[in-house]
């Protein structure tokens, strides 16, 4: 079976936009349940993490517009894209990655392991002329 390529302005949202992984996971799982408000002791039970990883996740995932803030003690998310664009490229991404999950796996690994190699570059010894 031919998988499609990614989309040229999903591949761009994902290289800007998307961390991680475990972000885009969790995205993904607010996005299935709109209705719901998260915590992170519910979201770090369905994604397999830890509380605190759960919680930073949403932390991002607010500050990025993606999630709303219904609560803040205890703090409760739940999927509210900030604007009609990004509600319609989250939409395009869940499609893209239910089809093609090891390319788009890829891509965002691609691009954290490019980050590290640039971070570990700027630490080379370098002979002085």
């Amino acid at each position: 079976m031919d998988r499609a390529p990614i989309p040229d302005d999903v591949k761009r949202f994902v290289l800007i936009s998307i961390p991680s992984v475990p972000y885009l996971e969790a995205m993904l799982l607010l996005r299935d349940g709109p209705a719901n408000a998260w915590n992170s002791k519910q979201v770090a039970q369905r994604l397999y993490m830890s509380e605190k990883a759960a919680d930073e996740l949403l932390t991002q995932l607010h500050e990025a517009g993606i999630a709303s803030a219904i609560s803040r003690a205890p703090p409760l998310y739940c999927y509210q894209p900030s604007s009609g664009d990004l509600l319609q490229m989250i939409d395009r991404l869940a499609e893209t990655y239910a089809k093609n999950l090891v390319d788009v796996t890829n891509l965002i690994h691609s691009k954290t392991s490019k980050k590290a190699q640039q971070f570990a570059d700027a630490f080379k010894w370098r002979k002085e002329p």
